[in-house]
């Protein structure tokens, strides 16, 4: 398609990660005002009863058609790719109605009083992943032809009108808590998906008028203009019809028989990294092992804990995922393929490795000495007075390094797997759903809470040492080996190491003294520690600030 791929992930992770980190926020400050007014029970039943149901059926309606879609490559007719995309909307209705039954009349409540509200909620969450996905088919084509920043913009908008949204009722009325988180979801995507179809009307009515010449607007300059027409001359949408499902003779000829074994085989594996994912909640939402309150309690922890992995982690796979299944096929060796394609990808995985491997030993170490101040900060002594936060927080640091490694390794895998070996990782990942669920119910009646983030660390390094095996057999007959990445350097865990008990000794002696100071012995361990890391890995540094200003550069002359 005429542009950098490499550059359009790395800019895509970029914006993402600036994204989550403005979502997160928000709704971090969010939760906190309405856990001092509201109280602990609701936001137990919006971020883990509702939140849960929305991630259910978004999951399993949208990921097994978007991953199967985005590896395209031009192999499929674009009819095809906008039929299989549209599938997922028919089957969120028919998943919606199922969870939202399962919801209502199976998982138990307890709260008759929040009984009207919480069956609204249900059904207002389910609408509102309908709604979403009836927009899947247009940001599918904006991540192909990296529209990077229209989707930056739009989630941006997203956060802010849900926010609006749900504070301007639950100001008016504490008591529709669960009413405003409802209306906010609702109102918030039918914002968002008729921008995504206005904008592309805009678009295809007026490129012919400023692709040639006519750079002309009272609201874009031209130079804004031109970057974005620039090498979108194959862009094969002229009408917003182009967007919705064709039919061409028969059912046959409408669909992509390899493009629907391909989502099959996302589908099956779909249904147990769903699992994986939110075990715990559905854990905790089947039986009866902590109520409402506790729930919150550790949803608020647990998204303390998961920030590194939502503010960095996440926006990296998502767009190195993307970025292999352009670069590498599934269905031929490595040795047979294009070896500067083979080459640039095994370097960026090998880089990002090690990138994402030095934050978790970052977050690990750090984190053992810096649960309880950062826990004391938000919630106040009383919150970690009983030791079980903090313990909370401790566990996530070691799951934050177990999910960077598995997050890296298994985008990979998925992205370069052939239908075949999706179709038989998926009896694997059976396997790891079992074992996850066994062990959350056993480990968290003996440990407690602490037992979920266990379980999820053990059935991690289960599937980062499949990711690795298969690698490793991928790359044998090639001199790449990208997995060399994963050791950060003899240096960086020196003083990592020292940094640690500096840290550990400040938290014994001074904390209880002076919380400032603990911040501060911390932060110029960490700024050791990072010069560390720069001094051995200065070339990484300087190739990645080249790359970064030849692109800017060349945005200059266009």
């Amino acid at each position: 398609m005429g542009r950098n791929l490499l550059m359009s992930s790395l800019e895509n992770a970029s914006f993402n990660i600036l994204l989550q980190i403005l979502f997160r926020c928000v709704t971090f400050i969010i939760n906190a005002w309405v856990i001092r007014n509201v109280g602990h029970e609701v936001i137990g039943i919006m971020n883990v009863r509702l939140l849960l149901l929305e991630s259910t059926i978004l999951y399993l309606s949208r990921e097994p058609f978007q991953r199967a879609c985005l590896g395209q490559n031009g192999e499929f007719m674009w009819y095809h790719v906008i039929n299989q995309i549209w599938l997922c909307v028919p089957l969120s209705c028919l998943l919606s109605f199922v969870f939202v039954y399962i919801w209502l009349n199976i998982l138990p409540l307890g709260h008759p009083e929040h009984a009207f509200q919480y069956e609204f909620g249900c059904w207002s969450v389910a609408l509102s992943c309908i709604l979403e996905l009836c927009s899947a088919n247009i940001a599918l084509v904006a991540q192909l032809y990296c529209f990077v920043k229209l989707k930056v913009v739009l989630d941006t908008l997203h956060i802010f009108v849900r926010t609006i949204l749900f504070l301007s009722i639950i100001i008016y009325d504490k008591s529709l808590a669960l009413i405003a988180f409802s209306v906010a979801q609702v109102g918030s995507i039918t914002f968002i998906v008729l921008a995504y179809y206005l904008f592309f009307y805009w678009y295809i009515k007026y490129k012919p008028l400023y692709a040639k010449g006519a750079l002309k607007s009272k609201l874009l300059p031209s130079n804004i203009l031109e970057r974005l027409y620039n090498n979108m001359d194959d862009f094969k949408f002229t009408s917003l019809r182009d967007f919705f499902p064709k039919y061409v003779g028969s059912i046959n000829s409408s669909f992509n028989r390899k493009l629907n074994t391909l989502t099959l085989s996302f589908a099956k594996q779909g249904v147990v990294k769903q699992i994986l994912t939110e075990g715990e909640k559905y854990v905790m939402s089947v039986s009866p092992v902590m109520t409402f309150a506790e729930q919150a309690s550790y949803d608020v922890v647990n998204n303390l804990g998961s920030l590194a992995a939502r503010f960095v982690f996440r926006p990296i796979e998502d767009s190195s995922y993307f970025y292999f299944t352009q670069m590498v096929s599934r269905d031929l060796p490595l040795y047979k393929q294009d070896q500067n394609k083979i080459q640039e990808s095994c370097t960026v995985l090998s880089q990002v490795c090690k990138i994402v491997s030095s934050i978790g030993l970052i977050v690990l170490v750090f984190g053992f000495s810096y649960s309880r101040t950062l826990l004391t900060l938000y919630g106040g002594e009383e919150f970690v007075a009983s030791g079980l936060p903090v313990q909370l927080l401790q566990s996530h640091c070691l799951a934050i390094l177990l999910m960077a490694i598995n997050g890296i390794t298994e985008c990979y895998t998925f992205a370069t797997m052939t239908s075949a070996q999706l179709n038989s990782y998926n009896y694997i990942m059976v396997f790891f759903s079992i074992s996850f669920l066994v062990l959350s119910y056993v480990l968290t009646y003996v440990l407690g809470p602490v037992g979920f983030i266990i379980s999820n660390c053990i059935n991690m390094f289960a599937r980062i040492m499949h990711s690795i095996h298969f690698i490793n057999n991928e790359t044998k007959d090639t001199d790449y080996r990208p997995l060399q990445g994963l050791y950060v350097g003899k240096y960086f865990l020196i003083t990592l190491f020292i940094a640690g008990c500096i840290c550990k000794l400040s938290e014994n002696n001074i904390f209880y003294k002076s919380i400032l100071t603990h911040i501060t012995i911390g932060m110029l361990c960490l700024i050791g520690v990072l010069l560390s890391w720069g001094y051995e890995n200065m070339e990484l540094i300087v190739k990645t600030y080249n790359k970064f200003m030849r692109s800017e550069e060349k945005k200059a002359t266009d």
